[in-house]
């Protein structure tokens, strides 16, 4: 197992929240472009965040990523075109949409080079990726999708307006 790295900054979080920001995304699409200046622009100010540079992804999420998502108060989830490629990433998005229920978490969501009815249909690259999901996980698929709708339903940020 790898080391989870997170980075001290804030003294705002309260009791049972270790983070302010939990950072979730799939790393091979945007690690080293928008993560990395997301990340440190968060760190500058001060803003306790997660991010999981180090963690060796297996099939199912690790409690000590499960319980860096629930002590988080915001979960920032980066949509990108190959998002729903990864098990590990759906499996995070219905943690996260989770303690949203439960422990009234924020969630924002980000839609990088992805428009969000792409997300919340999985039409284009997020249905390839079902197709190939639900060869072997069809149950979880309907939490996925369940999931996916949810998320981007949330007002959150598009990459197609920044400048």
């Amino acid at each position: 197992m790898g080391n989870l790295q997170s980075f001290p900054s804030s003294s705002n979080t309260t009791l049972g929240e270790k983070y302010d920001v939990f950072l979730s995304f799939r790393g091979e699409d945007i690690r080293k472009s928008f993560i990395s200046h997301l990340y440190d622009a968060l760190c500058r100010k001060q803003i306790e965040t997660f991010i999981d540079y180090r963690l060796i992804r297996g099939d199912e999420i690790s409690p000590a990523l499960t319980r860096a998502i629930e002590e988080s108060k915001i979960s920032v989830v980066i949509f990108s075109e190959d998002y729903a490629s990864s098990k590990w990433c759906l499996r995070e998005l219905v943690e996260i949409l989770k303690c949203k229920k439960t422990k009234n978490q924020i969630v924002i969501p980000v839609f990088y080079d992805v428009d969000p009815s792409v997300v919340r249909k999985q039409t284009g690259s997020f249905k390839d990726s079902f197709v190939m999901h639900e060869k072997e996980l069809h149950e979880e698929v309907i939490t996925w999708r369940q999931a996916l709708a949810e998320a981007s339903d949330i007002s959150g940020w598009h990459s197609s307006y920044w400048r």
